[in-house]
């Protein structure tokens, strides 16, 4: 046989060829992912806030290893293959939008985990997977500041003495700040930037000056960069 023929047969081999990979390496791979699937899900189930959790999201998270996975070992089979999986998926389009940015995080890492457990690297992908759990727990420990809390304040602009009810926000907050300031018709509405551990005392005293028809304390859950 010439070294033509040997080339042609290499190439027939590499565009039409079955898999290299035994069916029990095969299984092992496809068990591996599956794994990595459902230890995700537990990660992203307990680490995931309550506003945010979906489950559907977590489980196609679960599925992804698997499904990666089997693009890997069906990648390795032969180039055809290969060529239209990376066609098929190059025209694939997801809108879906995320609720918390995080969950693209577990997107990639479900992905990573499933190539590299296509091409049988055991080992990586289980320090991949407890480096990643110790790292989003850790992170997780780290106390956030609470954004500050807004007065908001209605009444007559004839029967408010802001320099009473100042001296009285200094007394109740360890911050304020007049974020804005608008009349309209004689009455008059302030917007106050507080940060106080005594809300309610400060509500009950302002109620009592008589300065205010509508008195509102407004807080969300967000949270400031130190």
């Amino acid at each position: 046989m010439s070294v033509k023929d040997v080339i042609k047969n290499s190439v027939y081999q590499s565009l039409g060829g079955g898999t290299t990979m035994s069916a029990k390496t095969v299984i092992l791979v496809l068990v591996i992912a599956c794994l990595m699937g459902i230890y995700i899900f537990l990660v992203y189930k307990l680490s995931s806030k309550t506003a945010f959790y979906s489950k559907d999201l977590n489980i196609t998270i679960a599925g992804m290893p698997v499904i990666v996975a089997a693009i890997m070992i069906a990648m390795q089979s032969n180039l055809l293959v290969s060529l239209g999986m990376v066609g098929a998926l190059s025209i694939v389009r997801f809108r879906n939008a995320l609720k918390n940015p995080l969950d693209l995080l577990y997107l990639f890492w479900a992905i990573s985990a499933g190539i590299i457990a296509g091409v049988g690297l055991y080992v990586l992908v289980l320090v991949l997977s407890l480096t990643m759990t110790i790292l989003l727990f850790l992170m997780d420990k780290v106390p956030g500041v609470k954004a500050p809390e807004l007065l908001v304040l209605r009444g007559t602009d004839q029967n408010i003495d802001y320099a009473s009810l100042y001296h009285l926000i200094h007394s109740h907050c360890s911050y304020y700040k007049e974020k804005a300031r608008s009349t309209q018709n004689s009455e008059t509405e302030l917007i106050i930037e507080i940060r106080t551990k005594e809300k309610e005392s400060l509500l009950y005293d302002i109620g009592k000056t008589n300065f205010f028809t509508q008195i509102n304390c407004i807080s969300h859950d967000g949270e400031l960069r130190v």
